[in-house]
């Protein structure tokens, strides 16, 4: 007699590794959590102190359970060694270093609403390093995200693109976006390790990348305070917005495309605005709702042809 086969409830973790959907969900609501949390510490725990600790604390978590599969992998990680530097400094080392720096300048609202460009990085990167197009349905829907994200910036006024200055930390989070981009782009062509293996080696790598900038850091008179909140804004940045959302995306991403993943960006400022709203006190008007209506009418469009193709 054969056993049954495995049901969610039986198997989650094997269940729940095969819906990218939801992964990708739930990475969108980790990093929302992330956004709202730097705001709200951005002037008590200095960012690239933060970076490298939330970097160094992942490969630590995660070294007891990655080392016999990173032996295993070394030789194909090493003979990828430039590709996995990079990946290394554009989806760890200054991508999560620049956007939690940025949030010293700018308000989590802005951030929220401009990470939901992320997807037209991520497609122009496809497109240029590997020709890889959006179907009409996923450019259809980014240009309407994009358009939910002016109404946003421009606070509902059209006449004001003639006078528009960008905050320091909106073009600051803007190249975090670029670089994300960029290591999105690149993901499907990483050596075949498991995935313990590429996220300690890349965590490891970005942290160390990220040595010198926090030594100056440091320096310059800007120093962690061993206090309750430092504590607990390191307790989650280590396990949601790192450890599980880099699982989580990188094994959406593996399952249906960069550019199929990328529409999840949007569900971003989606999550993150009502915690900016409840949590820092940041005030809803009219042209943010509208702006969130146009970015979640890009995504269920792009959404819906994602998931007619697979």
């Amino acid at each position: 007699m054969t056993d049954p086969a495995p049901t969610p409830a039986a198997n989650p973790a094997s269940w729940l590794n095969n819906q990218p959907y939801l992964l990708l969900g739930l990475t969108s609501l980790f990093w929302a959590g992330n956004i709202v949390l730097a705001r709200h510490v951005g002037s008590h725990v200095p960012p690239l102190t933060l970076t490298t600790i939330r970097w160094f604390g992942v490969f630590l978590i995660l070294l007891p359970f990655a080392l016999p599969h990173l032996k295993r992998d070394w030789p194909a990680l090493r003979a990828r060694l430039p590709l996995m530097l990079l990946l290394s400094a554009t989806g760890f080392a200054y991508n999560n270093a620049i956007s939690y720096w940025a949030m010293q300048y700018t308000q989590a609202l802005n951030a929220l609403l401009i990470q939901s460009a992320g997807p037209l990085f991520v497609a122009l990167w496809s497109l240029t390093l590997f020709g890889v197009r959006l179907t009409g349905a996923q450019a259809a829907g980014i240009a309407i995200s994009l358009a939910g994200v002016l109404t946003i910036v421009l606070r509902g006024d059209l006449s004001a693109l003639a006078s528009i200055s960008f905050n320091r930390g909106d073009v600051m989070f803007a190249s975090s976006l670029v670089s994300f981009g960029l290591y999105s782009a690149l993901i499907p062509r990483r050596p075949r390790t498991h995935q313990l293996s590429f996220i300690s080696f890349t965590t490891c790598c970005g942290a160390m990348m990220l040595i010198p900038f926090s030594l100056w850091e440091f320096s310059s008179g800007a120093t962690l305070q061993p206090d309750a909140l430092t504590l607990a804004t390191l307790a989650y940045v280590l396990v949601f917005p790192s450890t599980l959302a880099y699982l989580f995306y990188n094994r959406g991403v593996a399952l249906i495309g960069p550019n199929r993943a990328a529409p999840f960006f949007h569900l971003v400022p989606v999550f993150g605005s009502a915690m900016a709203i409840l949590l820092l006190g940041e005030r809803l008007q009219a042209f943010h709702l509208i702006g969130y209506a146009l970015v979640l009418a890009g995504v269920v469009i792009a959404s819906r042809r994602a998931s007619a193709q697979g």
